[in-house]
């Protein structure tokens, strides 16, 4: 007997877990949910591979906005993802993100930093004299501004968010299924099926994208030219007599940055070459942090030239090659497929407000805790980007 569910979550990284969870939590209309996974180790997955920071210095009031609401999620996960046999913690830590702008981009951070204030965001900006008396390891030359989050920003463990939803999900009822989609079936403007690798075929009543850089092949199965595609990054560890100003996230001018972990630190900065749309491999760029990041290090903080490489990883953003910003709502075409993907590289930081406005799609048919419309696939076609930018 062929089985059918009310909505089928294609992906079980953490925006489908998150999608699950707000599916079914207590007080939702009871639904059957599935979620199909085919990596369950999550041994490939970018949501066990993220660094897992989370902040509000966004430049676009849409990532603002998620952020916030984000925020208000996982500060409180023992309450929210508490389960039998888990207490829901994440390892949250607010350390702030400091990120340092170039003279020529003073102009730049003020304009940002009003946007940021306007939607509640807790910024602080900085002079190099004050930077400077503030932190005094670090070397201001060509530093002209920074911009320091005063709460809500910091960095957590991510794969205990990913399990954290995975396990509430389960205790309320979701089914997560080991396997692959390899087709999606069309009727009526809906998708009706859904195609496993094992063979299976499954009835659905919603279908939800969020197989993360995966994704835009999902969408190519239902016809869409979805522009995600999947971005190698890497994470290096490093140990260094040095420390980071105040304990933040360091974002460097050179677009390098680093933050503690533990008695350690992890770093990185944006690949120098962007792999091809269909490599999924995780060989790591040495080269990155001997060339770029290690000089960008010891030049801004004098005691890191000390630092020495421990180990590394490369993982796979969901890039929308669009506009750098998610595709959230219904499929182009379709009034039962939804997007939940090309977050690239913020989805860690965006999942609990990315699931819960897809909840609130299929529960009500409409956005009720934050207004998500901005992030629609048709901005794509309008050629209209929420395009973010970097400092």
């Amino acid at each position: 007997m062929k089985r059918s569910f009310d909505v089928v979550i294609i992906g079980g990284g953490v925006i489908g877990c998150a999608s699950a969870y707000f599916l079914t939590r207590e007080g939702s209309r009871p639904l059957s949910v599935a979620v199909i996974e085919k990596d369950p180790f999550y041994g490939t997955a970018s949501s066990a591979l993220s660094a897992s920071a989370f902040r509000h210095q966004f430049f676009t009031r849409p990532n603002i906005q998620m952020s916030l609401v984000n925020y208000d999620f996982i500060k409180d996960t023992r309450t929210h993802l508490k389960t039998a046999d888990s207490d829901g913690d994440i390892g949250l830590h607010e350390g702030g993100f400091l990120f340092l702008g170039s003279e020529a981009r003073v102009s730049h951070f003020e304009q940002v930093h009003e946007i940021q204030k306007s939607e509640g965001a807790k910024v602080r900006l900085l002079g190099p004299e004050e930077l400077k008396k503030k932190y005094p390891m670090m070397n201001t030359e060509g530093v002209g501004i920074g911009s320091l989050g005063l709460s809500g920003e910091g960095w957590f463990d991510g794969p205990a968010l990913l399990q954290a939803f995975r396990r509430k999900a389960k205790e309320q009822g979701v089914t997560f299924i080991h396997d692959e989609v390899t087709g999606l079936t069309a009727r009526d403007g809906n998708i009706a099926e859904v195609a496993l690798a094992s063979g299976e075929t499954m009835g659905c009543g919603h279908a939800v994208n969020t197989a993360g850089a995966w994704s835009g092949r999902v969408a190519r199965l239902a016809g869409i030219p979805l522009p995600v595609v999947p971005s190698r990054h890497y994470v290096f560890v490093i140990e260094s007599p040095g420390s980071l100003p105040g304990g933040h996230v360091t974002h460097d001018t050179s677009g390098t940055w680093a933050r503690p972990e533990g008695k350690f630190f992890l770093c990185s900065a944006s690949p120098r070459i962007r792999n091809d749309p269909d490599d999924y491999s995780l060989d790591v760029d040495y080269d990155l942090f001997d060339e770029v990041i290690w000089p960008s290090l010891a030049h801004r903080i004098p005691a890191f030239e000390e630092a020495r490489l421990l180990r590394a990883w490369a993982g796979n953003y969901d890039w929308n090659q669009f506009d750098n910003s998610a595709v959230i709502g219904p499929a182009p075409g379709y009034g039962n497929f939804i997007f939940a993907n090309g977050f690239s590289g913020h989805g860690m930081m965006h999942s609990a407000a990315a699931g819960l406005g897809v909840s609130e799609l299929i529960l009500h048919g409409k956005y009720r805790t934050l207004d998500l419309t901005p992030f629609q696939f048709e901005r794509i076609e309008r050629n209209d980007p929420i395009r973010e930018q970097v400092y």
